[in-house]
């Protein structure tokens, strides 16, 4: 088909220069990531990329204006990886399995930032000394819908009439503070605060902490609310 995305994610309906010059951004993304992994994000500097790709540092610049411009693909692209990730999974559980459907994807949650250490770090971890994400830029469109994932399910639960009483007022804040609580968990799990337990202590403590975020945002059945 036309347009369709290649095994990279590379558009089939570009020229063959477009297609040569989408797959150079994407090695130069790849590198950066590994450099991040190694090195941190902090440190991540254009000589190096370069260094690592065999080309010279004024070359990158044909690609991404700074180290800021690729920071902000980088982080964009996670949130779109963590954002599909979270959708596959929640769309695996009937639409109205509302508790179900929460559940899958608080477990995409912690599943996602297992597999992409480096990508959880990049969007959830310590600032990058000297960057801003650009007001309004795609990092900002890309952390809202990674957001409104939970915010559907509660939207949908309210629907229904089987909201019951969040700890907070506000469904939208309550929506935050079941999100905080889930992210909490994987978070310390991330920097490796759970490895005095095996994986399955990690995963009754997880399910447990899941359940907690449901009830405080109104979301667990009747008979699992306090």
């Amino acid at each position: 088909m036309n347009g369709s995305n290649g095994p990279n994610g590379v558009s089939g309906g570009l020229s063959r220069r477009e297609r040569v010059r989408a797959g150079t951004v994407e090695e130069i993304k790849h590198a950066a990531l590994g450099l991040i992994v190694e090195h941190g994000s902090a440190n991540l500097r254009f000589t190096d990329i370069a260094r690592s790709m065999g080309m010279t540092p004024p070359a990158l610049y044909r690609y991404f204006a700074d180290r800021d411009e690729l920071l902000t693909a980088l982080v964009a692209d996670s949130y779109d990886g963590l954002s599909g990730a979270l959708a596959a999974t929640r769309d695996t559980v009937p639409p109205e399995d509302l508790d179900g459907r929460f559940l899958a994807t608080c477990t995409a949650y912690r599943a996602w930032a297992q597999r992409n250490p480096e990508r959880f770090a990049l969007i959830f971890g310590s600032p990058v000394p000297g960057y801003a994400a650009p007001e309004d830029g795609p990092t900002v469109a890309a952390g809202r819908r990674v957001m409104e994932h939970v915010a559907e399910i509660v939207a949908d639960t309210a629907e229904r009439g089987r909201l019951g009483s969040p700890l907070v007022p506000d469904a939208g804040e309550a929506m935050l503070l079941a999100w905080a609580t889930v992210h909490g968990f994987v978070t310390l799990e991330a920097h490796g605060h759970f490895d005095s337990l095996d994986r399955e202590a990690r995963d009754r403590l997880f399910t447990a902490q899941a359940r907690l975020a449901a009830r405080t945002a109104g979301l667990a059945p009747p008979e699992d609310r306090p």
